[in-house]
């Protein structure tokens, strides 16, 4: 059965996390993705570890299911192959700085004066627009100046990192739907379209009740721990052997809590009986939960929390979620047999389509594994041409 972007080919000139998270999604999906890299380095995620057999386990599990094409974007015959592979192509992906791809002679006007049907899809640190457009920028700068850095962590304690690359993340995951849109809107034109994502912008458009809660109040929103701001409880308390999560969303849940617990009085305090009277009374209810949830395993809560329909779970380590039976059961553990590393596993796709499926991935490409394919089947070079081009440093 043919997947949804089954036929619909990506030039991918990124590297790294955002525009390879991408690319990666794409794949899934079914695009054919064919990865530029640098010829005897690659993408930079090559070098990060960790390492199995020599190769990086970083870079496997971004770069899934694409090709790699080694091609010297600075070198003019390498210039050349991107503008001619970019003419049968449906997207070219990159993630430089704002001017990087002008300055090589590969940028946006002159790929789409080639190919007016291509979509041109830039994921950058600040945007092709604006007073930062040229700046650097890696996952922390973009988390701590889009704010998400000063609304996590502890109330006494730093402004923190959120554990995954978010930044990167949210700023690929944008891009994809940046991608299906331009396709679907290219089915009623003929025409593509530039796409222009900032990581920046990406952390903005994830603050949600943040900014929400400052257009309404004025006051800026500081770090809260695991609870959360309009809702109550929803936070995390200690149980005696491990961390419970417990997700209240309303008050009928809130009564059940109560009554399940022994503590039915709860309910009916004026303190607590709603959920804005638990919000605003939090520093004087979590100590009482505390309390409550303190005398059990976590195991004895789970199993009676959720006997009664109330939200909740454990704190999972890496461990116990690869190892989760509903993990487990959605395949959300892949497996993939590398030429080099051998087995090994990673993140699946969570993407579920009844018609066509995200069956078994196949594994991440060895540097320049597809060079010699791709530019004979594309381009028609001969074997002659090929060594040619790598005698000059061209790939």
């Amino acid at each position: 059965m043919p997947k949804s972007l089954s036929g619909v080919v990506v030039l991918d000139l990124t590297r790294v996390l955002a525009g390879p998270y991408c690319s990666m999604v794409l794949a899934d999906l079914g695009a054919e993705v064919i990865k530029i890299e640098a010829p005897g380095t690659g993408d930079d995620a090559r070098a990060f570890g960790p390492f199995i057999n020599g190769e990086s386990a970083y870079f496997m599990s971004l770069n899934r299911r694409k090709k790699s094409v080694t091609v010297n974007l600075k070198h003019p015959k390498g210039r050349d192959i991107v503008l001619r592979l970019a003419a049968g192509v449906d997207v070219i992906l990159e993630n430089y700085r704002a001017t990087t791809m002008d300055r090589l002679g590969i940028g946006c006007e002159v790929l789409r004066g080639i190919n007016p049907r291509l979509i041109y899809a830039a994921t950058s640190g600040f945007g092709h627009t604006g007073p930062y457009a040229d700046k650097p920028c890696y996952d922390i700068v973009a988390q701590a100046m889009g704010g998400v850095m000063s609304i996590t962590g502890q109330p006494d304690g730093p402004p923190t990192r959120v554990g995954a690359s978010i930044g990167d993340i949210t700023a690929g995951l944008f891009t994809v739907i940046g991608v299906l849109a331009a396709l679907q809107a290219r089915h009623l034109t003929g025409e593509g379209q530039k796409i222009d994502v900032s990581m920046l912008d990406s952390q903005v458009a994830i603050l949600e009740n943040a900014i929400a809660r400052y257009a309404v109040s004025g006051e800026v929103p500081g770090r809260l721990g695991n609870r959360h701001p309009s809702i109550s409880p929803f936070s995390s308390f200690a149980t005696c052997d491990g961390h419970l999560i417990l997700a209240i969303g309303n008050d009928g849940l809130w009564s059940r809590f109560c009554r399940l617990v022994g503590r039915p009085e709860l309910a009916n305090d004026r303190r607590f009986a709603t959920n804005d009277d638990r919000v605003c009374n939090w520093p004087e209810l979590e100590p009482v939960l505390s309390g409550i949830i303190n005398q059990r395993t976590l195991d004895e809560w789970i199993e009676v929390l959720e006997a009664e329909g109330i939200p909740c779970g454990p704190i999972n380590t890496v461990d116990r979620v690869i190892n989760d039976p509903q993990v487990v059961a959605r395949n959300m553990i892949v497996y993939t047999d590398h030429p080099r590393a051998g087995r090994i596993f990673m993140p699946g796709s969570p993407v579920r389509l009844s018609a066509a499926p995200c069956d078994q991935p196949e594994p991440a490409p060895l540097l320049g594994q597809h060079t010699r394919e791709v530019l004979s089947g594309r381009l028609g070079l001969s074997e002659i041409e090929i060594e040619e081009l790598a005698r000059a440093g061209a790939i």
